[in-house]
């Protein structure tokens, strides 16, 4: 029983702040006033690119201008890549089979990009949710979409490189990692395996399996990545069901993108701190971008994203397990120190 309430009181615990609004803000602005933008021009359709592009700018957190503008070049560069193949496949009308191994390809070359540059948060995921989300879409043209975000990631750059904060703070150091192909093999596994799961169980949005199986593969050490994969599916529950909330009151398209604004701002502010609380409004941001990218049923909506969310997290928590075990045949170790990375 004490060892029970000392888990829960650790998965409650919310980390210290680190003056997290600067970061919080800079990924508001950069997000949102291209979201404005196009639901000014009537073009909600566009603000899934123009949020994935802004992604960029949440990358090189704690950095100075200097390593900041680097990680967020590299990041943008990947997010632009994955919407740009994304839609690309979904303009040719590929095959669903044939996304699903793009998207592990993807991944793993995606990995590889990460490791070389120290992405702060570590990973390649964002970028593999932009090609995810945008092969699921209808795409008339792959080109406008990738303009959008390559637009948009480069305002956050800008936001980023003219922050008079980014001079002022101390350089956060780079995991010290050298690229990795077992890593690598383990996104592209972990991707392909639970994209393919999720088509042969006849789930409506494969991508979201494929982008929860990546999640525990970016934290440290094993109890790490459980400890992530469990905040993953908790978060995402409960940002479910604030997700009912709002589309229950049939908000209009205008409405929902300024709501995609807001809910940036708390996302960045404890992603750091409590991984599960940030993604409760990440979730709901999410699901509504897609949702003017492409209307559908909400409930058929919340539910693919409940269980593929499950599915995908059970399939990386069985690739976590089996790379854990080393040549001698007992599990790896846990670093002494695990640093806080959000996914």
């Amino acid at each position: 029983m004490r060892l029970l309430v000392s888990h829960v009181r650790g998965f409650a615990a919310l980390g210290p702040a680190d003056q997290d609004h600067w970061p919080a803000l800079r990924m508001a602005l950069g997000v949102g006033i291209p979201t404005v933008v196009l639901l000014l021009a009537g073009r909600s359709d566009l603000v899934i690119d123009a949020v994935f592009g802004g992604f960029a700018g949440m990358y090189g957190r704690g950095a100075n201008r200097a390593v900041r503008l680097r990680h967020q070049s590299f990041a943008g560069a990947l997010l632009v890549a994955g919407v740009g193949l994304g839609s690309g496949l979904s303009y040719l009308r590929s095959p669903e089979a044939v996304l699903v191994v793009g998207e592990a390809v993807f991944a793993g070359l995606a990995s590889l990009v990460a490791d070389r540059v120290g992405f702060r948060p570590a990973g390649p995921f964002f970028a593999l949710f932009a090609f995810g989300a945008c092969a699921a879409l209808d795409r008339a043209n792959p080109l406008v979409a990738t303009l959008i975000a390559l637009g948009s990631a480069a305002f956050a750059l800008a936001i980023g490189a003219s922050s008079p904060r980014a001079a002022a703070r101390p350089i956060m150091p780079a995991p010290a990692v050298r690229p990795s192909l077992r890593r690598a093999a383990g996104y592209a596994t972990a991707v392909a395996v639970s994209g393919l799961t999720a088509l042969a169980i006849g789930i409506g949005h494969p991508h979201w399996a494929m982008a929860a199986a990546a999640v525990p593969l970016s934290a440290v050490g094993v109890s790490g990545r459980v400890r992530r994969g469990v905040h993953r599916v908790v978060g995402t529950l409960a940002g479910l069901g604030l997700t009912g909330v709002i589309l229950a009151a049939h908000p209009s398209p205008l409405v929902m993108g300024i709501l995609v604004v807001a809910l940036q701002f708390p996302t960045e502010l404890f992603m750091l701190r409590h991984y599960a609380l940030a993604l409760f409004f990440f979730t709901p941001l999410i699901l509504l971008m897609t949702w003017l990218a492409m209307p559908g049923s909400p409930r058929a909506m919340i539910t693919d994203r409940a269980v593929e969310t499950i599915l995908g997290v059970l399939v990386g928590f069985t690739v976590v397990l089996a790379g854990a075990i080393s040549r001698d045949g007992g599990p790896e170790s846990d670093p002494p120190s695990s640093p806080g990375i959000h996914p």
